[in-house]
């Protein structure tokens, strides 16, 4: 995705390019936004390791892409600097100082008391705060996907198909294609494959003895080995579209669906990676630990960033195409927004648990409403990490 007009990054070493990108990852707090608006006002602003227009045409391709926006960034950007081995350098660098203190902070968790105890008010607390975070990560994602009425009718429908139990391996494939079809004006032949999608959704519902997927929470035969959290992660990695909230429903099916924690542990480490300098994937290493340990932890993690380096590092000459590919785009789009339609209902389905187990609702509810009006009227980097304050702080005082 080069030129011969393009600006050259200036020459590092090995270790200084791993240092640097390892400071963006130290200061990358605030989400997406300020984390891209950090990269770009260094190193394309001050220091011209690419131009602006090119800079915004390579965010325009990540966005299209799975996986978190300003972590694929940095690997490209390290790519254009040292080659491969610095785009591994580069994405190792930004990604490592979440990685440790949530590491850190799992390890906390799982060996300080937390029930009935001011630790478990607090946790309490934030719950009713992240549930609030998702519904405005939801909203803006929808804002920036949703842009056409067939695209609302695709996230309806997957929101309704995954409500009855439809699995996404088939959900997401058929929103794809047959946006796709539909903007290629071919609606009839978008109609046949909804027809097969019905037909294949009750074959496995036959097969399934009339379920089509063990309710959540249900504990199943398959253990929380390293391969299958890597598997978990992998999935995520590979699904998370337009931001990394996505990877919510998609993680919590292969974890949480297998009973191997429970609803409020998976938000209690959604929360913690809302205040660390991470992208907000990071959450996976607290479900890694809790599911697994320590090799859980890494295992789950390797297979969430892989998708976020492999794109670069393999297609590296060719993702520009990726932006000129009117179909690939229809298709991505559609997945797009079908991945919104799903994560509305994991949202519905995290509300309902939280409050099941909260002790106190009225509490949880005024939480929830006072962190709702922070996220959506204070528009700062600092907004996520005063709402998980407001919940963590009542929590203690009303929930404990």
């Amino acid at each position: 995705m080069t030129n011969q007009t393009d600006p050259i990054p200036p020459e590092l070493g090995y270790g200084t390019l791993f240092l640097r990108f390892l400071r963006f990852g130290v200061l990358a707090f605030g989400g997406p936004v300020a984390q891209i608006a950090m990269i770009r006002r260094e190193l394309v602003d001050e220091e011209q390791w690419i131009g602006s227009a090119g800079f915004n045409k390579l965010l325009a391709v990540m966005q299209a892409l799975p996986g978190p926006e300003a972590h694929e960034l940095c690997v490209h950007l390290g790519i254009r600097a040292k080659g491969r081995i610095g785009g591994v350098l580069a994405g190792l660098g930004f990604m490592l100082p979440g990685f440790v203190l949530m590491l850190a902070l799992a390890w906390l968790y799982t060996r300080l008391p937390i029930d009935h105890t001011l630790l478990g008010g607090l946790f309490v607390g934030v719950q009713a705060a992240v549930l609030a975070v998702i519904v405005r990560a939801v909203h803006r994602i929808g804002e920036h996907i949703l842009l056409d009425p067939w695209l609302w009718v695709v996230a309806a429908g997957s929101a309704i198909t995954s409500l009855v139990g439809v699995t996404f391996w088939i959900v997401l494939p058929t929103a794809g294609v047959t946006y796709a079809l539909i903007q290629g004006r071919r609606k009839l032949w978008a109609l046949a494959l909804l027809g097969i999608a019905a037909a294949v959704s009750l074959a496995v519902f036959s097969l399934e003895g009339g379920q089509l997927v063990t309710p959540v929470g249900t504990a199943t035969t398959v253990p929380a080995t390293a391969a299958a959290l890597f598997f978990a992660g992998l999935k995520g990695g590979l699904l998370t579209f337009g931001g990394a909230y996505t990877a919510i429903p998609f993680v919590r099916d292969d974890t949480v669906g297998r009973g191997w924690l429970s609803d409020n542990e998976f938000l209690d480490g959604l929360a913690l990676s809302g205040v660390l300098p991470a992208p907000l994937v990071i959450f996976v290493t607290f479900i890694g630990w809790v599911s697994g340990g320590l090799a859980g932890a890494l295992a789950i993690t390797a297979g969430m960033f892989l998708p976020a380096f492999a794109f670069s590092l393999v297609f590296y000459e060719r993702l520009e195409g990726v932006a000129d590919n009117k179909r690939l785009q229809m298709f991505l789009s559609g997945v797009a927004a079908s991945v919104v339609g799903i994560i509305t209902i994991t949202l519905l389905d995290l509300a309902q648990a939280g409050l099941r187990d909260t002790p106190h609702m009225a509490t949880s509810l005024a939480i929830f409403a006072v962190a709702l009006a922070v996220m959506y009227r204070w528009k700062s980097k600092l907004a996520t990490p005063a709402a998980m304050t407001i919940g963590a702080l009542a929590g203690v005082f009303a929930l404990n």
